[in-house]
């Protein structure tokens, strides 16, 4: 029997299987109108596409929970078409299509912690650590008497990503990257 939930009991990081996707909420409201019955205002994310919505549930509806498995995983290589997965306990290796991890592959070398999302044996993705430190294998040359505050210039890191990065940062530098964002946070 599937393990239901009410719109009313929502809350950020569930995971729930709506019109036949899974979707996992980003952010919710619950809205009372002067007129008309009230009904909760969710951004949800659907686990399979990556693509985020905005979506009204009538208060109090009742969906099904969609129990989500978190395993960690290390990441081995990438052999064009797909990466590739190891099971550090049990040494079972997984495979996902290149496509899938547009995204994740700019912070992911090989050896890389991740944590694999799988329902019911399909595996919907890869959670990453929220920062990451990389490596600037080419960077612009800072401009001098560029004395903006908030003055940057691209760099390239070692997974190829291309990011903004201070005017002090050089090659060879290690940087932490946030993988939310895909933004500099800071040196190593």
């Amino acid at each position: 029997m599937a393990e239901m939930t009410s719109t009313n009991e929502f809350k950020t990081g569930l995971t729930i299987k709506y019109e036949g996707n899974i979707y996992q909420v980003m952010d919710f409201q619950h809205v009372k109108p002067g007129k008309g019955q009230a009904f909760v205002s969710s951004k949800i994310k659907n686990l399979r596409t990556g693509a985020i919505t905005q979506f009204n549930f009538q208060s109090g509806l009742k969906i099904e929970k969609a129990i989500i498995e978190k395993k960690p995983m290390q990441y081995l290589y990438n052999d064009g078409n797909s990466f590739v997965f190891m099971d550090t306990e049990t040494y079972e290796q997984i495979e996902i299509p290149s496509e899938r991890l547009e995204y994740e592959k700019n912070f992911m070398l090989e050896g890389t912690e991740v944590t694999i999302i799988d329902y019911e044996g399909e595996i919907l993705g890869v959670n990453l650590k929220e920062k990451v430190e990389l490596e600037v294998v080419e960077c612009d040359p800072g401009v001098k008497g560029n004395t903006a505050a908030n003055a940057r210039k691209k760099a390239k890191l070692e997974t190829g990503y291309v990011l903004d990065v201070p005017l002090f940062i050089e090659a060879g530098d290690k940087i932490i990257v946030s993988t939310i964002d895909g933004e500099y946070t800071s040196r190593a």
